[in-house]
């Protein structure tokens, strides 16, 4: 039976069986509950419909759109609002009441959301947050289009944000963000992602910057400078209070400073 919030849930996946069942077990109160899948080889599909989800199949050709806009564009939710989830990310009941009182007669037509990381099997309760502009109205926009042309195999939207109509508000409840696939996992996927960024700050100096959001021109000005890695850990490791969070504080933050350093290098070879 459908629940009571008028939202979709689309959770992009790829073999992603060892977390999904947890996910899709929090989602009892929406409406629909979509799962994208890339080819899984593993018993993420089973898993999907198991649990009440209606699983799409999507083959990316390396070019736009990628997973999440070509889910928008052609599997166009019916309910009044999308919520685009990844399969380590856990909602709880006081998020869910959060979201029925604030959507009925909301003027925003989007909602900033705020995560609290696991790290190294600790929950991070401090550091740099982990906010997503994840929730919004359907028909009021999509993630912003660039133009790749196989810069990478990472199929769905990771650094494009959505470009929205309207205000924006934010969703206070948190989300729990279960990542325990290990540090080699963390490593794996933050170099992908380095090399993505890399590229984009590359073509953006040819290309320029006017059409990107103010948050996003902010950003690429600062990808590559020197000071950025260091100052990035002192934000998040002294002024953020990272330090109380332990070991595993500082290790994310490190890591994090690392990720932007191989940035930087990745974007002075280029």
């Amino acid at each position: 039976m459908p629940g009571d919030l008028p939202i979709t849930v689309a959770i992009p996946v790829r073999n992603e069986e060892a977390g999904l069942a947890a996910c899709l077990g929090r989602l009892g109160r929406f409406q629909r509950v979509v799962v994208v899948d890339s080819g899984s080889t593993d018993r993420t599909c089973e898993i999907a419909r198991t649990h009440g989800a209606d699983v799409i199949q999507f083959a990316w050709n390396g070019r736009f759109p990628k997973k999440r806009n070509w889910f928008l564009r052609e599997h166009r939710p019916s309910t009044p609002w999308v919520l685009f989830l990844d399969a380590d990310e856990l909602v709880d009941d006081a998020f869910c009441d959060e979201l029925a009182r604030t959507l009925p007669g909301t003027p925003h037509v989007g909602f900033w959301l705020t995560y609290d990381n696991w790290f190294m099997g600790r929950r991070l309760r401090h550091g740099t947050p982990n906010r997503k502009l994840a929730l919004f109205r359907v028909g009021s926009g999509e993630y912003e289009r660039i133009d790749e042309d196989h810069w990478s195999d990472l199929d769905m939207e990771i650094h494009e944000h959505p470009v929205l109509s309207g205000s924006l508000g934010e969703i206070r409840t948190r989300i729990d963000h279960r990542d325990d696939r290990g540090l080699e996992h963390w490593k794996r996927r933050h170099e992908a992602y380095a090399q993505w960024e890399a590229r984009r700050a590359t073509l953006l100096r040819t290309s320029g910057m006017q059409d990107l959001t103010e948050r996003q021109r902010t950003k690429y000005r600062m990808l590559g400078a020197w000071w950025l890695p260091s100052a990035y850990f002192l934000d998040g490791y002294v002024r953020r209070l990272g330090l109380l969070d332990g070991r595993a504080g500082f290790w994310h933050a490190w890591m994090k400073a690392a990720y932007f350093r191989r940035i930087g290098r990745l974007i002075r070879a280029s």
